[in-house]
């Protein structure tokens, strides 16, 4: 097979991958309502946790954070061997993280992709996504906002990128997969200006 169709059925692969919901998954191992009918509606960890199962939380943690690592260390460890351009790791670095904001199992309604791009970042570059997420937990352990620990760690991700590697094309990959995120916080953003966005755990009945 020539390597651009074996590269268009990677990319194919990784979206299909992204797709996978582990938010839906979880919920329906541990008998929770769907995490779309609940708390922000949205299909990731953080809502999950709003259930107040810690352990459907974790499992979607885990699960949504593998896919991402999953896709680009495959795509890293075979993508010369197939004889891929260097452009390959970078789009399936995409397709995976875009697979699961629009995912086709979903009717292209997916979460807001936080696990999926620390998955994706820590398999780029291991400095990279420990620097992300030591930024995130930062913030999130700190102030109890995980939307907000989002946008801070999503602003300064093509920052640590750039100091990394300097000026390298996956430093633009970075910075699509943090324009993403920033603009999938958008509403989460102008609840936390207004003071009604929810912190992380379960609501208090």
């Amino acid at each position: 097979m020539p390597p651009f169709l074996i590269t268009l059925a990677v990319i194919l692969a990784a979206y299909l991958l992204g797709s996978i919901s582990f938010a839906l998954v979880a919920s329906r191992l541990c008998g929770l309502a769907d995490p779309r009918s609940y708390g922000s509606g949205n299909p990731g960890a953080t809502n999950v946790l709003r259930s107040g199962h810690k352990g459907a939380a974790i499992l979607t943690l885990i699960g949504d954070a593998a896919k991402g690592w999953l896709a680009v260390f495959l795509a890293s460890r075979y993508s010369a061997e197939y004889g891929l351009t260097g452009y390959t790791v970078g789009l399936v670095a995409l397709a995976v993280f875009f697979g699961h904001l629009f995912p086709v199992f979903l009717k292209f309604k997916g979460g807001k992709g936080v696990a999926t791009a620390a998955g994706v970042l820590l398999a780029i570059d291991p400095w990279l996504g420990l620097a992300t997420l030591c930024t995130w937990l930062f913030i999130a352990f700190t102030l109890r906002y995980s939307s907000l620990a989002a946008l801070v760690a999503a602003a300064a991700a093509p920052i640590y990128a750039f100091l990394l590697w300097g000026n390298n094309g996956l430093v633009a990959v970075v910075g699509i997969l943090s324009m993403a995120l920033i603009g999938k916080h958008w509403q989460n953003l102008q609840r936390l200006m207004a003071g009604t966005e929810p912190k992380i755990g379960p609501r208090k009945s």
